[in-house]
Formats: C-alpha cells, structure tokens, sequence
C-alpha cells in the first residue's frame, strides 16, 4: 500500500511540474558600472544549467523557456570582475546588469604589477617595470633611474645618489612614493631618497611639470612610485630576492608577502636589508664607504571597484659612510687632495662605518579612501604623516664625539581631496585640493651653529585638469594649478654675516632680539604660484606624437633662504639669501615615438626657460676657527636648457636584440652669459642581447655606456695662498675642470628553474665596469678625492612562490 501511494504522489507531482509555465523570458542589458557604456559580448551563464548566451552589440540578451523561480547568473567580461546575479523570474522578466569595468583600478592584472595609468596624457613620460626594478634590488632609487634616457645621477660617493631630469635635479623633482609626496631634506645634493626601492612596483618618470595633480613647482620633473598591483581573488603569493656583490663585499635580502581575496581585502608585508663594507676604485680601497640599511613596508585594505580603503606605513633607515679623504680641514687639504692622483686616506677594507657619515631615518604613514558614483565619477581622500630625522657626523674629538653635527627633524602633515569625473569617453576632468603643515627642528646641542633654522611652513593647493578626446586619434590635455606657501622661521644671524649680506637696510623689521654677536630674526614670506599645462596627443598608424608646454613657478626651500654655516658633511659654508624670488619655468616639449613592430623608438627634444633660477656654486674662502674652507653661495640668475632624449630598439631576430639610448642637454646662464653648473655630460649607451627560451628562459646582455667629457661649464676656479717652505704662494684651486670622458662595458645574464612544485628560481648574474676602467664622473661630488667605482660582479637569486 505504501508502495502504491509513493507512485501516485511521484506521478502527481511529475503532473505538477510539467503543468508549470515554463515560458518566461528573462531579457536585460549588460553595461559597464563605470560610464553606463552598453558590453558587447559579455558571456551570461545560468549557474547549475547548461545554457549560455551572449550580448549583443547594444549589450542585450535574452533566455527563454525559464520556469518561475530563483536562478542565478554568471556574467563574465574582457576587463571585468566576474559577477554572481541572483535573479527572481515571475513571468517575462527584465534586469539592467552592470558590471565593474576598468579593472586595471582593482590589480585584475599579472602578478608582476606592470599595468600603469598615464600621469600626462600630452608630456614626457616613462616608465620602469618590476622586471627592471627587481635587477637593481641591491642598488640605490637613483641607480635604476638612470635606465631611463635623459636621468642621470648626482653622487657623493657611491651610496648617495638624487636623480638628474634633463639636468634638474633636488627641489625641483618631486617624489610620490606611494601615493605621498616625499618630504625628506631634498634641498640637499648629497642628500638621497629615502625610499626603498624594493617596495615598488613599477615607477614612472614625468619629465616636466605637466603632471600637476602632484605639484606644481615640479620644474624639472616627477617620479612616481607606485605599488605592485594586488588582483581581486583569493591568493596568496610572494617573493624572496638574494643578492651579493663583490665590490663592496655585501649584500641584500629583500623579502614580500600578499594575501587577498576575491571579496577585495588585502595585505601585504615586505622588508628590506642591506649591508656593505668599503667600496673600491680600480685602484684602492674607497674607506669609510661602507652602508647599512634596513627598511620596513605594510600595505593592507578593501579594493573593490565602488569603494576601497588603503592603509600604509613604511620605515626607512639607513647609515652611509662618506669617503674620508672627502673631510678636507681647509683648503689646502682641498688643494693637496685636487692635485693628488690617489686618496690621502686608504685603510684596509672593514665594514666598521665611523664619520664622516649619515645616518637617516624616516617614518611613512597614509590612510586612503575612495569612492566611485554612478556615472560621474571617482572621490578620493587622503592623510598622510612623514617624519624624517637627519644625522650628519663630521669628524670630532672629546666630549662630542659621538655627537653629529647636523641633527634635523622634519615634521610633516598632509591632507588630499580629488574627484575624478571620467564617467565620459570623451573628456575627463580632475580637481582637487591639499593642504600641509611641515615644522624643522634643528637640534641645538649639537655644539654647532646651525645650518637650517627652525621653521613652519603652510601649504595650500588647488587643481583641475583636464582631458578631451577631439577626435579618434586626436586628444587634447590642459590644466591650471595654485599653491600658496607661508614659511615662518626663526633665525640668528651673526652680526658679521648680517652687515655683510646688507640686510639692515631691507630687513631691519625682522630683528626679534639682539645679543652680543648675533641677531634673532623673524623671516616671514608667502608666495603665491599658478602653473599650468597644455598639449595634444595624435595618434597614426604605428605612430605617435606629443607636444606640451607647461608653466612651472617654485617657491625658494628654506635652504635657499637661510642656509647659513658650515656644511659640516660637504666641508663646504653654504651661505642663502632672504632675497630670493619664486622660479618659473617655461618648458615646450615634444615626443614622436614608434611602439610597434621590430623597430621602435622614441625622440623627444625640450627646450626650458626659467627666471629667478636658483643655483649653488663655488664663490671663494671663507676662514672659521677650524680653517678656510670654500664658500658655496645661492644665487638668482635667468637660465635656459634644451636638448634631446632618444631611445631605440630593433629585434633583429627571434634571438636577438639591440637596444640603444642616449641623451644631450645644454644648460645656460643667460643673465650673465655663462655655462650652468653640473649639467650633464652627452651620453649613449647600447645594449645587444641574447634570448633563448627553451633554455630555461636564458638572457644574455652586453651593455657600453660612453659619458662624454663635459666641454659646457662655469669657471669657479680661484686662488689661495698655500704655505709652501715658509713662504705663501698664490695656487690655483681647480675646482671647475670636468675629467675626461669614459667608456664603460656591463654584462649581465638571467636564467629561470622550476626546482618546487610551485613557484620558480631565477638566477642573474652582472658585472658593471668590466674592464676594470678608472675614471671619474663629471656628477660625483667626490671627483675630486678618488676615482669611481671600479669592477663589481653581483649574483642575484630570486624565489617566486
């Protein structure tokens, strides 16, 4: 009985089933999120059926014969994330579905982070990927640079290196690392980025100021360092680098880590340590040129495509040696060393770093949020908070020893607001407003009068840029940008130094108290900037062309205000002036390059004029109580640069490749009608390589650099008299003359394993200055105390897991 009782309920609801209206239509359309653009071809699925179709090119679709009920889709698109739909069919039934289009936003993208987002539509812009900057692991931010034509490096040694653009170096390059503007005492020339290269996933060099979003006093250029990218899934992954190098006999350990999920949420941790004993010339030993450094990053938050939040802190500290045969007592040490073909200091290689030296620590924090609405735009904000703590130890005896001479604290607070209107495929529009608070504290128990003064300094900014597509290949870029800057500092002069700049006359308001032999002053100045950017971009076959003209005006730093003593780490008095006016920069430039086929290049030529250009250079002696040393003074002058960046490349076969680059700029005082100083030299370097990829993806490379000797500089030489057998003699201090040209050849190989089951090894191996040649850079403060850096053979392994 129970038998026959199941077969009638089975049969009735068999009945039922097939008595159900299973005729319903579910019709929609697919759109994307971002702009409201139909999506063609997107894929829709029914979850647990086979059934399957697509939108047409209006972004419609429809499924028929679908029963009442709940059913669930699967819609997946080219540059979309997944999306699960539930959906509720009550006879015919219709959804409009947006998808999260733009997904290079999210890190929907390789894992070796090498998607970029255009900064200038219009400038000249280029870009380092983690491949390159993964070869440079052990090396400095200013090193990899220089793989980019038209950068170049201004050196105190080996270890301390700031990136040259187009001859513009310091104050007038702005740093974005990660998303926060660098405030780290960039003022000074032997004073490095405080960044740890390996926390960067790919970096991009604007050289020009029409990146203003950024800034607008970034005359000389940007560099901005972005973080890898972290794809919207669930994964965890995460690499290891190992380096080690015989010149210097150290090495590097750089270690990351990544965790996301599909929800959005992640984290990532990565550390960085590095420890060199004494560099050496091909010659000698370069002593007191060891380093240590030791860095720290977390980045961890929400990433979807309508709102995320992101929170990073970085920590960055690092010891430097400074070459001691640099520390001159006067300048007849100066003159000993100049005339001298080795320096008067070797001692046997250590890894002991005693002063002169740097130590310097810095402490990132940024909290982000954004938010993306419908069919209008992107918002986001930002704070963020910098602390940066400069030590510089000069040679001392007694009771202060240990003590540095230079003790600087630097205090940063920003805060950042943009909107992105892109909703539109035709235009887009960016606005937004920053505002800062930065104070400096100079230590004053160093025992050493000090070089820079306490200060506060205000910042305000405020932006809009723009972009309009014309036509299909045709796009035009345009911006405006105001910053105001409020600096107030508190200053003693020394009444000397004060009758001696003529400052009574002028600045006799200031004047807070007087004492014995000094005065305590008040310097107040604002200054008001705009700067502006306008360009076309016009595409053409294989082709592409570029022209821009950006308007730049830079506010003096409180260096150039109020430098005012002796540098004890540069051995050098370095003297400001209140005086100073803002900069401007009026800079025309154009890029026509070929990015497609066997051979591709790119020629990008500039011209810069700039009023009120501030430099620093040689001016004569000064005598303290610890000797004479030579007086570098700031001066205002007008000035104009141009010159011409060209890259190159031809795959010649499916093996081989060439690739060559080479750069030219000529800068020129034009107020007084004479050569600007530390401009670099031409140069040209050619690569030819080698790839096989069946042999466990084997790369070889052979590299010739070629730096001209630099013909175009000022004449700063001047006399002094030198005690020489009881008698003083009138002698020449050369402190002008560049060294002669050099030519250097590099070699470098990589290879790939897979000894685990997951994950791969890479091995690389490169040797710089193969030769083994001496020589000495035009670009090195040091020049004059002993050659560069001689043959070093570094081996690199990396673990990808």
């Amino acid at each position: 009985m129970k038998t026959l009782l199941t077969v009638i309920f089975m049969i009735a609801v068999s009945v039922s089933l097939q008595a159900q209206d299973c005729k319903n239509t579910l019709t929609g359309k697919i759109i994307d999120y971002h702009n409201g653009d139909p999506l063609i071809y997107a894929t829709i699925q029914i979850i647990g059926r086979d059934v399957e179709v697509y939108s047409d090119f209006d972004g419609n679709f429809n499924i028929k014969n679908l029963c009442n009920g709940k059913i669930e889709l699967k819609i997946t698109h080219p540059d979309c994330q997944d999306l699960i739909y539930p959906v509720l069919i009550e006879g015919d039934t219709y959804e409009n579905i947006k998808l999260e289009h733009h997904l290079e936003e999210l890190g929907e993208v390789a894992l070796s982070g090498n998607s970029t987002i255009e900064n200038s539509k219009t400038g000249q812009e280029e870009v380092l990927k983690a491949e390159t900057l993964e070869r440079y692991s052990s090396a400095t931010l200013g090193d990899a640079l220089k793989e980019i034509s038209g950068v170049s490096s201004l050196n105190t040694g080996n270890s301390v290196v700031k990136p040259v653009i187009q001859g513009l170096h310091s104050s007038r390059i702005l740093m974005m690392n990660h998303g926060v503007r660098m405030e780290d005492q960039e003022w000074g020339a032997e004073h490095a980025p405080n960044i740890d290269l390996n926390s960067a996933g790919n970096i991009t060099v604007v050289k020009g100021a029409s990146a203003l979003q950024y800034g607008g006093d970034a005359i000389g250029g940007a560099i901005i360092i972005d973080p890898a990218k972290i794809p919207v899934k669930d994964t965890l992954y995460g690499k290891t680098i190992l380096n080690g190098a015989t010149n210097g006999r150290g090495g590097s350990i750089t270690t990351s880590i990544t965790k996301s999920y599909s929800n959005g949420w992640f984290a990532n941790l990565q550390g960085t340590f590095k420890k060199f004993g004494d560099f050496e010339a091909p010659d000698y030993v370069l002593s007191n040129t060891g380093t240590e450094e030791k860095d720290f990053s977390l980045n961890f938050g929400i990433n979807k495509f309508s709102s995320g939040f992101n929170v990073y802190y970085s920590y960055y500290n690092s010891e430097i040696g400074i070459l001691r045969s640099s520390h001159i007592g006067n300048v007849s040490d100066l003159i000993r060393a100049i005339n001298s073909e080795e320096p008067a200091v070797v001692n046997n290689f250590t890894y002991t770093i005693n002063a002169p030296k740097q130590k310097v620590e810095h402490h990132l924090a940024r909290v982000n949020y954004y938010k993306r609405f419908e069919g209008l735009g992107k918002w986001n904000v930002q704070y963020d908070y910098q602390l940066n703590n400069r030590l510089e130890y000069d040679i001392r005896t007694g009771d202060d020893k240990d003590t540095p001479s230079v003790d600087l604290e630097l205090q940063t607070h920003t805060l950042t607001t943009n909107f992105k209107f892109d909703a539109r495929n035709e235009y887009k529009l960016n606005v937004g407003l920053n505002g800062s608070y930065q104070t400096n504290y100079p230590n004053p128990l160093t025992g050493v009068r000090r070089l820079i003064p306490d200060y506060d300094q205000y910042k305000l900014g405020a932006f809009a840029i723009g972009e309009y597509k014309l036509t299909e290949n045709l796009l035009a870029e345009a911006g405006v940008r105001y910053d105001f800057t409020h600096i107030d500092a508190q200053k003693y002069y020394l009444k000397s130094r004060w009758e001696e700049r003529n400052y009574s006359e002028n600045y006799s308001d200031i004047i807070v108290e007087e004492f014995a032999t000094q005065y305590l002053t008040n310097p107040v100045f604002s200054y008001h900037n705009v700067s502006s950017t306008a360009g076309l971009s016009y595409t053409f076959n294989q082709f592409k062309l570029n022209g821009n003209y950006a308007l730049a005006n830079r506010a003096p730093n409180p260096s150039e205000l109020f430098a005012d003593g002796l540098h004890h780490s540069a051995a050098v008095i370095e003297l400001g002036d209140l005086s100073f006016e803002s900069e401007t920069s009026h800079k025309v430039s154009l890029d026509f390059s070929k990015n497609q086929g066997d051979f591709t290049f790119g020629v990008s030529p500039f011209y810069n004029n700039i009023s009120n250009f501030l430099l620093i250079e040689p001016s004569g002696v000064e005598t303290t109580i610890r000797g004479a040393f030579p007086v570098w003074d700031y001066k205002q002058t007008d000035a104009r640069m141009f010159g011409v960046d060209i890259d190159w490349s031809y795959q010649i076969n499916h093996n081989f490749s060439y690739r060559g680059k080479f750069a030219y700029v000529n800068g020129k005082d034009t107020q007084n009608n004479r050569d600007l100083i530390n401009m670099p030299p031409a140069n040209l370097s050619n690569t030819i390589s080698f790839q096989q990829e069946k042999w466990h993806q084997l790369k070889l490379s052979i590299t010739g650099n070629y730096v001209a000797q630099q013909k175009n500089y000022p004449d700063n030489n001047f006399y002094y008299d030198v005690l020489e057998d009881g008698v003083y003699t009138s002698t020449l201090v050369d402190v002008s003359t560049p060294p002669e040209d050099y030519f250097l050849l590099g070699f470098e190989a990589n290879s790939t394993f897979t000894p685990f089951s997951h994950g791969s090894m890479q091995v690389g191996l490169r040797v710089n200055n193969l030769l083994n040649t001496s020589y000495r850079d035009y670009l090195n403060r040091l020049r004059y105390y002993s050659d560069n850096l001689g043959r070093n053979i570094m081996l690199q392994i990396k673990f990808n897991y």
